[in-house]
């Protein structure tokens, strides 16, 4: 396992995180995303915190952040993970330690449960949510179409064992 730093992910990082989000999006499996969004947007639809960059000295080797999964106030402590790995930098155990440390940050501000879509293929991530405490609820047949093959997405959970029990 590579040993990284985990630290928040502020704007100054965008540049790396958008190539790893790129990175992301052109292995087809990763998320419907066809393309990457600029700074404004990407900041607008994530949760102001929980966002997190795992590097090696200044090199941003991934990133995680969480999404609201509705505007509704009962679901303000339930919310969906995104997590990327730089190519140059998986199968290293950075994953494991970014997911650690986003759950311990979503634990300390209040959200008790966390949720994943991820493509059935991407079995890399689908071990690595399992190995964090996920579970899976079951499976969204055909829920969305990306490059003109409708896809299916494996809804995975995990409800934290220290915040709203």
């Amino acid at each position: 396992m590579t040993a990284c730093e985990i630290a928040p992910m502020t704007e100054r990082h965008w540049e790396a995180v958008r190539e790893i989000y790129a990175q992301g999006i052109a292995t087809g499996n990763a998320t419907f995303e066809q393309t990457v969004p600029g700074w404004t947007e990407w900041d607008a639809r994530h949760l102001a915190t929980c966002r997190l960059v795992a590097r090696s000295g200044t090199e941003v080797l991934g990133w995680a952040a969480l999404s609201p999964v509705s505007t509704r106030r009962v679901y303000e402590g339930v919310a969906e993970v995104s997590i990327y790995i730089a190519e140059r930098a998986q199968g290293r155990g950075i994953g494991r330690q970014l997911l650690a440390a986003l759950i311990a940050e979503s634990e300390k501000n209040g959200i008790w449960t966390l949720q994943a879509g991820i493509f059935r293929e991407n079995t890399a991530s689908i071990r690595l949510h399992r190995r964090a405490g996920f579970r899976i609820v079951g499976t969204r047949e055909r829920i969305g179409c990306r490059d003109g093959r409708w896809r299916d997405t494996v809804l995975m959970e995990r409800r934290s064992a220290v915040i709203g029990i």
